[in-house]
C-alpha cells in the first residue's frame, strides 16, 4: 500500500502587480522563497486565490513558469489547469509537465450545468491523454460538483491522483473520503476550507489548499504539524485563533481582496486589483486593513518593521492593537472620510 503523493499544505498563493498591471516578477518570486522558507509543503498558482481567471492563457503559463523556477524543486507544484475545455486544458497540462511540476489541479466544466456521467467523461478524456498527474477540484459554488461515486469512478484511473474540496461540508468529504480510499488507498484528499482544517486532519485527511496559508504560513504548517504529531490542544488553539483571521481574509470584502489587503499589510508589494472595485468595496478594503493590523498582530505577525521585509509570526498572544496606533487611528480617520464622501 503506497501512501498518497500530495500530503501538507499547499499555498494558492496571489500573483503581485506593478504599476502597469502586468505580473510583478521580481516580487512574485521573493513570495515564493518566503512561502518556501517558512515551510509550506506546496505550491499551488493559478488557483481560485491567484486570481487565475483575472489572467490571459499566456500570463497564467508565465505564472507557472516562474514559480517553477524559483522553486526549484524545493516544494511541490500543483498548478492550477481550470481551462474552459479538454484542447485547452490539455495544452496546459503538456506545457506544465515541461516544468517539471508534480501535477495540476483541474475543476470540473464550468457555466453549463452537467450530469454527473459527463463530469466523469471529462476527467477520463483528460486524463487519457495529459502527460501529467492531475487533481480534481471540487468547488461547487463555482462549477459542477463531484460526487462520491463519480469520484470512486475518477480514482480508478491512475494519472487522478487526488481531490482538492471547497464544498465547505465536512461530512460529505469525510464520506468520500471513506468510500475511495477503499478502492484507492494512496488517494489524496487536500481540503480548502480553514475553518475544519483540524477535523479533517484528525479524520485521516492529507492536508490541504489553505488561502491564509499565504498570509500566515508559519502559523498553517504549526497547525498541521501540531495535529499529526498529536498535540491536539495546540492545534485547536491555532485553529480557533485564525478564525477571525479567516472571517476577514475571504468574507471582509470581495474575495480575494481582504488576502490583498493583507499581503501588503505583511510588507508585499501587490498592486492594485485588475477588477474595478467600486467606493463601496474600497471602504470594505480599508476597514479590512484596520481589522488586519490588530489580527496579525495578535497572531504574532506584527506591522512591517523594515520596508520590503516581512516580519515572522511569533504566534498567536492575548489580544490589544498591534503595531504603530497612530497608523491605524490615520486609517480609521481615511474611511470615514471616504463613507462621509460616498453618501453626499
Amino acid at each position: 500500500m503506497s501512501a498518497p503523493k500530495l500530503r501538507g499544505i499547499f499555498t494558492p498563493h496571489m500573483v503581485p502587480l506593478d504599476a502597469h498591471d502586468r505580473i510583478h516578477e521580481a516580487e512574485l518570486r521573493r513570495m515564493i522563497d518566503w512561502l518556501v522558507d517558512r515551510g509550506v509543503h506546496g505550491l499551488y498558482p493559478n488557483g481560485s486565490t491567484g486570481e487565475f481567471t483575472r489572467f490571459d492563457f499566456a500570463e497564467r503559463k508565465e505564472i507557472v513558469r516562474i514559480v517553477a523556477e524559483q522553486a526549484r524543486g524545493r516544494v511541490k507544484i500543483m498548478a492550477g489547469a481550470a481551462e474552459a475545455n479538454v484542447k485547452t486544458t490539455l495544452e496546459a497540462c503538456e506545457y506544465y509537465a515541461t516544468l517539471g511540476c508534480d501535477c495540476v489541479a483541474i475543476v470540473p466544466p464550468f457555466y453549463y450545468p452537467l450530469t454527473q456521467g459527463n463530469v466523469r467523461e471529462y476527467f477520463l478524456t483528460i486524463a487519457r491523454d495529459t502527460p501529467i498527474d492531475i487533481t480534481v477540484y471540487n468547488i461547487p459554488q463555482f462549477s459542477n460538483p463531484i460526487g462520491v461515486d463519480t469520484l470512486k469512478r475518477l480514482a480508478e484511473h491512475p494519472r487522478i491522483i487526488g481531490i482538492k474540496d471547497s464544498s465547505r461540508d465536512l461530512p460529505a468529504y469525510l464520506v468520500m473520503m471513506n468510500e475511495v480510499r477503499a478502492v484507492r488507498p494512496d488517494f489524496s484528499f487536500l481540503l480548502g476550507c480553514e475553518e475544519i482544517l483540524v477535523p479533517s486532519l484528525v479524520m485521516g485527511g492529507d492536508g490541504g489548499t489553505i488561502a491564509t496559508s499565504g498570509v500566515v504560513p508559519e502559523l498553517i504548517v504549526e497547525m498541521y504539524n501540531r495535529t499529526l504529531a498529536g498535540d491536539l490542544q495546540r492545534a485547536r488553539e491555532l485553529q480557533y485563533s485564525v478564525l477571525r483571521l479567516i472571517k476577514q481574509l475571504v468574507f471582509g470584502a470581495e474575495f480575494p481582496e481582504g488576502v490583498r489587503v493583507a499581503l501588503k499589510v505583511r510588507g508585499f508589494d501587490m498592486g492594485e486589483s485588475r477588477l474595478p472595485m467600486s467606493p463601496e468595496v474600497r471602504i470594505d478594503a480599508q476597514r479590512v486593513e484596520i481589522e488586519l493590523r490588530s489580527l496579525l498582530g495578535q497572531l504574532g505577525c506584527p506591522l512591517e518593521a523594515t520596508p520590503g521585509v516581512p516580519p515572522v509570526c511569533a504566534g498567536p498572544r492575548p489580544g490589544g492593537l498591534a503595531g504603530d496606533e497612530e497608523a491605524v487611528r490615520a486609517l480609521v480617520e481615511k474611511v470615514v472620510r471616504r463613507i462621509a464622501e460616498a453618501q453626499r
